[in-house]
């Protein structure tokens, strides 16, 4: 998608007291919410300008290129603003992947309290816990898939895929890909949801097995969008 500074109107922007808005930094592709940081109109102005995204430092009373000293800028393929004017979503291309000054890829890598592994599949456990931001399905359910290979677990049968290597995963892309042609040919919508799910499923596995990234997906998908 191409980034047009025409895409909104510094005018219409609600900014507060301070001449300060909120803004919501998002992976265009996986929708991953990476970070939260200040704008005024001076930043907004200079991030439509240029394509890349700049804040406003409410410590340092500046603004702020984000990624200038690390590298890991922000590109931005959209713009929008809520229904009350008074916050935006940028989505992003992240470079380097990482937004937070921590190293970690979103600033909302923290849970605490009792919860449940997302992605080694661990029991609950209590305090501050780091774990991979939420994203869109497909994308967690990859990841999981490359924790099982990473780490594999006895009975598992995204496991038992990877031993069988190319031979049993594309046996059953093949079987899984028939299964969605007869779904569809009987016109039955929960019976093609079901057998699409097991399609892509097995595809993510075949993307893990080969080290195909999921993004790299998603880039060749937005491309010929």
């Amino acid at each position: 998608m191409t980034f047009s500074a025409a895409a909104i109107s510094i005018d219409k922007i609600r900014f507060d007291d301070r001449g300060l808005v909120p803004a919501i930094a998002q992976d265009y592709l996986d929708g991953t919410v990476l970070m939260m940081a200040w704008m005024n109109a001076e930043s907004l102005q200079k991030t439509m300008d240029s394509g890349e995204v700049w804040y406003w430092s409410r410590s340092r009373q500046e603004l702020w290129h984000k990624g200038a000293t690390s590298g890991h800028i922000q590109k931005v393929h959209s713009l929008r603003y809520d229904c009350d004017n008074d916050a935006l979503l940028v989505t992003i291309e992240q470079v380097g992947d990482i937004a937070c000054h921590t190293g970690e890829r979103s600033c909302f890598h923290q849970v605490e309290g009792w919860v449940e592994g997302q992605v080694e599949g661990t029991e609950a456990a209590k305090g501050v816990q780091i774990v991979p931001p939420p994203a869109d399905t497909l994308s967690q359910v990859y990841r999981v898939i490359c924790d099982r290979k990473a780490n594999p677990q006895p009975n598992s049968y995204t496991n038992k895929l990877f031993e069988g290597g190319d031979n049993k995963i594309l046996q059953k892309i093949g079987e899984e890909a028939v299964e969605v042609v007869m779904a569809c040919k009987d016109d039955k919508p929960d019976e093609i949801a079901g057998e699409v799910a097991d399609l892509l499923y097995h595809t993510l596995v075949a993307l893990a097995h080969h080290d195909v990234d999921i993004k790299a997906v998603y880039r060749k998908l937005q491309s010929r969008r």
